[in-house]
């Protein structure tokens, strides 16, 4: 489960701790608004306008056990993302800036509620992933 922290870091401020080295950093830069940076161990710098995007951005990331972003946009989707299924796809094209609940609907020939519904899914399993791990002995 994502706790709320607020810390201050030289780079913003952490809105969500993971565990894991997993957070999402609330930053300013030169932005008019802030920007959520999600941050993980070995993963690359990716950052979203919305912090609901950041979140279930977090979520995907714990529902397939991590995976590299990096050179994505020359390789498209990560393949932990697509071996993981539709309702994990789903959530992850929602958190890409060019896509929204109404693209990616229309993208699966569905509705929007459906997708919503797939974002539910990936949500629940992240948090019981999360809320579980402490009792295998990972911090």
């Amino acid at each position: 489960m994502a706790t709320s922290t607020h810390n201050s870091d030289p780079e913003g401020t952490v809105v969500e701790s993971y565990g894991f080295g997993v957070s999402i950093v609330e930053c300013q830069a030169d932005e008019p608004s802030p920007r959520y940076r999600f941050v993980a161990p070995q993963h690359t710098d990716i950052t979203f306008d919305r912090p609901a995007d950041a979140r279930l951005y977090a979520d995907v990331y714990f529902d397939v056990n991590g995976f590299v972003e990096a050179d994505t946009g020359a390789r498209g989707v990560p393949p932990e993302i697509v071996q993981a299924g539709k309702d994990t796809l789903a959530a992850y094209l929602v958190t890409m800036e060019w896509a929204d609940e109404n693209w990616v609907a229309s993208f699966y020939g569905t509705t929007p509620t459906v997708i919503d519904r797939y974002c539910s899914w990936v949500r629940h399993r992240a948090d019981e992933i999360r809320e579980e791990a402490p009792d295998a002995g990972a911090d």
